[in-house]
Formats: C-alpha cells, sequence, structure tokens
C-alpha cells in the first residue's frame, strides 16, 4: 500500500505534463508571409498601339484624257504647289476641236439670230392676215430649233475647253510628289489603272489604330459619349521605327461611331512641321491614363478564379479571399483597385496563389523592417 502512495502521485503527474504538451503541439502554427498596408496614390499608365502613317492629303494624280505625254514638268519628290502643272498631254487635237467647236457656236449663233428676224417678220403679217396660223407656227418651231442648236454649240465649246484644259495635269493640292514612272512619249488616258504621280500633304500626319469594343465601351463609360471621350483623352505621343520618340505629341481627333470585326477605328494627328514622318511609314502610339488618389496592389498579391480576380485581406490575423475589380489597364506588374480594397487594408503581398482561405498569416521580418523604414520617415 506504501508503495502505491509513492507512484500515483507521480504517474498523475506525468500524465498532466503528456496532455499539456500535446495541446501545444496542437496549436496552429502562423504563416509567414510578407504583408502590405494600402494606402492611396497617384499612377499614370499608358497604352501602346501600332499604328501606319498617312498624309492629311493623298490625292492619286490621273488623266482625264487621252493622249501621248509632251512634256513631264514635274520633279519626282519634291514639293509641289495647288495647280502647278505636272504634265502636259499632246494638246494639238484638243485645240483643234476647242476652235471647231467656237465655230459651230458662231454659226448657231447667226442661225438664231436669223430665225428670230424672220419670226418677228412673221408675225407682224400674220396681224395684217398676210400668213396662216401654221406659216407663223412653223416659224416660231425654226426660232426654237435654233436657239437650241446654239445652247447644244455652246455645251459643245465648254467641253472642248475643259478638254483642252486637262491636256495639262495638274496638282490638286499642296505636297509632296511621288515617283512616277511616266516619260515623254507615253501613252496615257482615263482607264489607266496605275496613277501618273501620287501627292502627299504631309503638313500634318493621320496616324491610324484600333481599340477593342470592350476599351471602347469602358471610354464611353468614363466619358459619357464618343464625343467627350475625344474631348477628355490627353496628348499621345509617337514612337518611329527606329525606336525614337517623335519630339511633337499629337491628339485623337476622330473615333469611328461603327464596330468592325470587334475594334474601333481612331485616328490621333501630328504636325509634321521638318517633314520627318511619311506617308506609309509604321509606328508606335501610346496613351497615357492618369489615376489620382487610387489603391494600387502589385499582381502577384492577386490570384483568378474564373475569369475573377481575388486578394488576400488580412483580418483578425486570417487570411481572407476578397474579390477585387481592377482597372482595365495595367502596366503588366501592378492593379489598380477599384473595388474590393480599401486605404488601410493589409493584404497578403506575395504567394496569394499559394494560401488557403482562414490560415493564420504573420508579417515577414523584411516587411516589420519596411513599415518601420516608412514610420521613421
Amino acid at each position: 500500500m506504501k508503495v502505491l502512495k509513492v507512484f500515483i502521485p507521480g504517474l498523475c503527474l506525468l500524465a498532466g505534463l503528456v496532455s499539456c504538451k500535446e495541446e501545444v503541439s496542437h496549436q496552429p502554427q502562423a504563416s509567414v508571409y510578407p504583408l502590405l498596408t494600402l494606402t492611396t496614390e497617384n499612377r499614370t499608365l499608358s497604352t501602346t498601339y501600332s499604328t501606319v502613317l498617312e498624309g492629311k492629303q493623298y490625292v492619286e494624280v490621273r488623266p482625264q484624257v487621252s493622249g501621248f505625254i509632251t512634256d513631264v514638268l514635274v520633279k519626282e519628290g519634291a514639293k509641289v504647289r495647288k495647280g502647278e502643272t505636272l504634265f502636259i498631254i499632246d494638246t494639238i487635237p484638243y485645240a483643234a476641236t476647242y476652235e471647231q467647236a467656237k465655230a459651230a457656236v458662231a454659226t448657231a449663233e447667226a442661225q438664231e439670230a436669223t430665225s428670230k428676224l424672220t419670226l418677228e417678220g412673221q408675225e407682224e403679217l400674220y396681224k395684217e392676215n398676210v400668213i396662216s396660223d401654221f406659216e407663223l407656227q412653223t416659224s416660231r418651231n425654226s426660232y426654237l430649233t435654233a436657239k437650241a442648236s446654239l445652247a447644244q454649240a455652246k455645251a459643245q465649246e465648254v467641253s472642248a475647253a475643259n478638254n483642252l484644259s486637262f491636256a495639262k495635269v495638274t496638282s490638286p493640292v499642296t505636297g509632296v510628289a511621288g515617283m512616277t514612272s511616266i516619260r515623254v512619249g507615253a501613252l496615257v488616258s482615263s482607264s489607266m489603272t496605275e496613277p501618273l504621280i501620287t501627292v502627299t500633304d504631309n503638313s500634318k500626319m493621320y496616324a491610324y489604330f484600333s481599340l477593342t469594343e470592350k476599351e471602347t465601351i469602358r471610354l464611353i463609360r468614363q466619358y459619357g459619349s464618343l464625343e467627350n471621350t475625344i474631348k477628355s483623352f490627353p496628348e499621345v505621343s509617337l514612337t518611329l521605327s527606329d525606336g525614337s520618340a517623335y519630339g511633337i505629341k499629337g491628339r485623337i481627333d476622330a473615333i469611328s461611331g461603327i464596330v468592325e470585326n470587334s475594334v474601333v477605328r481612331v485616328r490621333a494627328i501630328f504636325d509634321n512641321p521638318d517633314g520627318l514622318l511619311i506617308n506609309g511609314a509604321t509606328a508606335n502610339i501610346s496613351i497615357p491614363y492618369t489615376r489620382e488618389n487610387c489603391v494600387v496592389i502589385p499582381q502577384e498579391a492577386t490570384f483568378e478564379v474564373q475569369d475573377k480576380i481575388f486578394a488576400y485581406k488580412v483580418v483578425d490575423g486570417k487570411a481572407t479571399s476578397t474579390m477585387i475589380t481592377v482597372y482595365g489597364i495595367n502596366d503588366g506588374k501592378e492593379y489598380i483597385v477599384e473595388s474590393g480594397l480599401s486605404e488601410g487594408d493589409t493584404i497578403v503581398a506575395t504567394g496569394a496563389g499559394l494560401l488557403r482561405e482562414g490560415t493564420l498569416v504573420t508579417a515577414a521580418p523584411q516587411t516589420e523592417a519596411a513599415a518601420d523604414e516608412k514610420e521613421g520617415e
């Protein structure tokens, strides 16, 4: 009996120690993660689109009459003025036709004058009952025929004069002449498939690019209408094919109201005083978007489930998944949060894809050091 009294308390003590050890071992351990307390910041993002440059005016110069080229007055690549003669088509046949048309007008005028005098005389005779109704009406018809012939002759004269003027092919705009294969002696006509030459007005250049249908809808919602979107667009910049930045900013001046193949055509305009921009050249156009007082988080702090974006917010020391919406444009490293998170919230900054709902988390040492450093500032 004495032995039992000695060992029973010892057994109880040992059992108690084992029980406490088991309780401690089953207590969950907090995982260490970098944490981030959110603040508001300003961000300027840019989106880049490929574009093809076109001159403000790009005109194909074509002949309006047929004939042999007798003179080429344009120099390829030179600046030309509106109305300047570029080519001359053999004028001899058109000049002859014009002279014939003028002579036909003179003849028709004489016939019309004679018919008018005859009619006036017949009307006097009719008043004195010398001639019949039939004779008077015949004189009237002859006069009307003479007037019609005169009008027709004048129309032919105008046509002949136009054809003679068209024999001198002029530039319809002020700009830069392109290249041409037309030489003296070449036979040209209005049915030619290729133009004689092209003239481009490069004083201002258009840059055409496309926005997706979703981007267009977002902009219309943001600004209220297409017109307001155009007015609200910031200045845009251009990067040339050699990687250099064009020194003059441009502006968006037109957005198509039609969706074609799920995209909407947009046009930006740039001044080109030095002629550095060339018609047909390729470039990249960048559009900046500025957001002020916004919540910004690293993309590695998020994960996606069925096209929805989530982040882990730390609530009472536990990781709590929170669905967020983000701004449609990002730089590939950060998201601008539209909803779901607010200033002052703490989130898991990295490794969100490895976490589970309700996991106990604690700040990594570097996070605490960064926080202390920020407070010291």
